[in-house]
């Protein structure tokens, strides 16, 4: 069970993070605060696997928390939830290493994501040894939405955007996981998983959290029909 803590000073907006995070059977909120001081007092003192947490909150802001918890030496994987979409903000946050950054107002079906993202994150890092393809696994989860933007503007993957979007149209109603689609279109998992996470982004497929496969859990995916 992962702890999650949610640092939100919009009353509806932490009712809804906390709603979303506990149909997950795998977390559970340990703390909500209001504002960072609160947040970070209580973390002297206490520990949490993940941080859900607003930039723009009164007494301390996101950006400062997570600036002193890092000077805590305390490992807890961050995703924002917020209205702040500067450079500023942004480069300053990535450089604190949150691992993903939601702009609201956002959707379940993104913010489910960001916590299969963060499972999947975990649980890699629970391994002593890793593979290339884990570690690239590992630090592609890190990157977030805007390299995998990137990596499409260069113009040279469009045939594979194509191959992989044709092979979830053929399977609607199925649901498949990255390592499936990697290996009936013959790219590799992380290649895949990155063009997933673009067409969610663009609406074109849904995601999941599959609790049934006997070990860790896997995001699954969905073609949407048009």
């Amino acid at each position: 069970m992962y702890q999650v803590i949610i640092i939100e000073d919009d009353p509806m907006v932490a009712s809804i993070n906390r709603q979303y995070v506990e149909l997950n059977k795998y977390l559970k909120v340990t703390g909500q605060f209001s504002n960072g001081k609160d947040a970070l007092n209580y973390l002297k003192d206490h520990t949490a696997d993940l941080a859900i947490m607003d930039v723009y909150m009164p007494v301390m802001g996101g950006v400062e928390l997570l600036t002193e918890i890092r000077k805590l030496h305390k490992h807890i994987d961050v995703i924002m939830v917020t209205a702040a979409t500067d450079a500023s903000h942004v480069k300053k946050l990535l450089g604190l290493g949150v691992i993903d950054y939601l702009v609201k107002p956002f959707e379940y079906v993104r913010f489910n994501h960001a916590l299969a993202r963060f499972m999947e994150h975990q649980e890699l890092l629970k391994q002593e040894t890793f593979s290339q393809e884990q570690l690239d696994s590992l630090f592609e989860v890190s990157a977030g939405t805007a390299s995998q933007q990137e990596v499409l503007r260069k113009g040279l993957q469009e045939k594979t955007l194509d191959t992989i979007l044709s092979y979830m149209k053929e399977h609607p109603a199925d649901s498949l996981t990255s390592e499936t689609v990697a290996e009936e279109v013959h790219l590799s998992r992380v290649t895949v998983r990155r063009y997933m996470n673009y067409l969610l982004d663009k609406k074109q497929i849904v995601s999941d959290i599959d609790y049934t496969t006997g070990g860790r859990p896997s995001i699954i995916y969905r073609y949407v029909k048009e």
